[in-house]
């Protein structure tokens, strides 16, 4: 049965044709993946769907009957709920809260039924998070996980899932897919949205695919594979998913030294050569990100030494850890590692302004030579330097971080998940830089959770549960994923 269609979907932005002409068919008790490249037109199509953007033309029906387009609340009332990249929770309110918000319209929940049911939810996800913990206390991906729950406590006919795993481990993938599972046998349809192509071949029944605004095809996922998927992406064939280094690592460059940070980071101590890609994996709240944050100085270590070329560092504040040298590209690009409001000039130049700055003014003149610069070898994607960073794809917010990190030329730069939302395409741009970074002699410490990156891109590998490194891999092309995630379980 035909749960959802959608006809000749055409919108345009300025200077943008995002949709042309796109369709959709979404049937009961199937999962559709829909795949392209940043900026194909996916998120816009989803939208509409969602009534969030209004088509300039097109129809959309749900079992047989229109839905007037460009209204989010005719699209809930239709049964189709939307787990967007971007997240949408009240920080304010708790995990039970923001599950129920808006849905207590004519039914008086007692907070405590409030409280059970979310947690009833938490364990049909097969995760722990506390109901009564703050949203914005939460960590990314048990925000993510909130998001999931809100839209299964919806009862919605369609779910839209947008890229629902980028935070979770391959254990909460398993358990997620579950939730999908049972969701389809009870008739629901699922639009999954992921740049992981191993997720669409375990979970898809169909595959549509966009490139440039346009559908290139829908097709059963037993008729397609990892190969043909990718050409229909991008138009052409991808030779290598993990391009070869060929940098032998010289000495040791940085040295980290019992760092402490409460029961969060628990005596962490390693060290990265000249040239090498040392990858950090574990699960989530192993501590990864929290090592990161402490050594460029977002939080204050309790114990520990950093040192660069044999010097040791005084890192107290993010400014202190500039200046020695150090970059982190944070793992949430958008809430950390952007200004989605101002220009991607203005991102560009933000750590940068005393490269252009001479008794107070600066020259735009060199800043956008500069930037341009970057934009060419990046391959930047961006209608021009003055379009806001907010409206760019996944792949070229990442660029633009990229960029402004590049240009302090610093020699230890640190990639929290740097291929988190980001197309098969794009990834391997971000790859190749990688291994630039380090051909140049930089220190690269490289933080993923998906495992085939980390083999695939990895010198050495550390591996951390509860705040510990609990294991080094050293012997990477003999290295399995069974043996990192013994390691990380602890």
């Amino acid at each position: 049965m035909t749960l959802l269609q959608m006809a000749g979907i055409d919108k345009s932005y300025p200077g943008v044709q995002a949709l042309r002409g796109v369709g959709m068919e979404l049937r009961a008790g199937e999962v559709l993946a829909v795949l392209g490249e940043n900026g194909a037109g996916k998120s816009t199509l989803i939208k509409a769907l969602a009534g969030a953007v209004n088509p300039d033309s097109g129809t959309i029906h749900i079992s047989g009957t229109s839905l007037r387009t460009g209204s989010p609340h005719e699209a809930r009332r239709a049964g189709v709920a939307v787990i967007y990249q971007e997240f949408n929770l009240a920080p304010a309110l708790t995990a039970a809260e923001n599950i129920f918000l808006g849905q207590e319209a004519g039914v008086w929940l007692q907070q405590a039924d409030e409280r059970e049911a979310a947690a009833r939810l938490f364990r049909r996800l097969g995760v722990e998070v506390d109901p009564d913990a703050l949203c914005r206390d939460l960590n990314i991906a048990q925000q993510q996980v909130v998001e999931i729950a809100k839209a299964l406590a919806a009862r919605a006919r369609i779910i839209v899932m947008d890229e629902p795993s980028a935070t979770l481990t391959l254990q909460e993938v398993e358990r997620l897919f579950g939730v999908i599972r049972e969701l389809k046998k009870q008739g629901l349809g699922i639009i999954y949205i992921s740049h992981r192509l191993e997720e669409i071949f375990a979970i898809a029944d169909r595959v549509m695919v966009l490139r440039d605004g346009e559908h290139v095809g829908t097709r059963d996922i037993g008729a397609v594979d990892r190969d043909s998927l990718i050409e229909m992406m991008v138009g052409r064939r991808l030779d290598q998913e993990f391009p070869a280094r060929h940098v032998v690592p010289g000495n040791q460059r940085f040295v980290v030294r019992g760092l402490c940070r409460a029961d969060k980071v628990c005596d962490v101590s390693f060290h990265i050569r000249r040239g090498e890609v040392l990858a950090l994996t574990g699960l989530i709240g192993s501590g990864r990100t929290e090592t990161a944050r402490l050594i460029f100085g977002a939080d204050q270590r309790d114990a520990g030494t950093i040192a660069l070329d044999g010097k040791e560092l005084r890192v107290d504040c993010p400014r202190d850890a500039i200046r020695a040298g150090i970059a982190l590209l944070t793992e949430d690009r958008k809430g950390q590692g952007l200004v989605l409001s101002h220009s991607v000039q203005d991102n560009f130049a933000l750590p940068n302004l005393s490269f252009w700055s001479r008794f107070g003014f600066i020259n735009r003149r060199d800043e956008r030579m500069a930037l341009d610069r970057y934009v060419a070898d990046l391959r930047i994607k961006a209608g021009n330097p003055e379009q806001a960073v907010r409206n760019l794809s996944g792949g070229n917010q990442q660029k633009v971080v990229l960029a402004k990190w590049l240009q302090r030329q610093c020699a230890v730069v640190i990639f929290d998940e740097p291929t988190r939302g980001i197309d098969v395409a794009a990834k391997l741009e971000i790859y190749l830089l990688i291994n630039d970074l380090a051909a140049q002699g930089k220190a690269i410490l490289m933080i993923s959770s998906e495992l085939p990156e980390v083999l695939g891109m990895a010198d050495r590998i550390l591996v951390m549960h509860r705040g510990r490194i609990t294991g080094e891999v050293q012997d990477v092309a003999r290295a399995t994923q069974e043996q990192i995630m013994k390691l990380a379980v602890g």
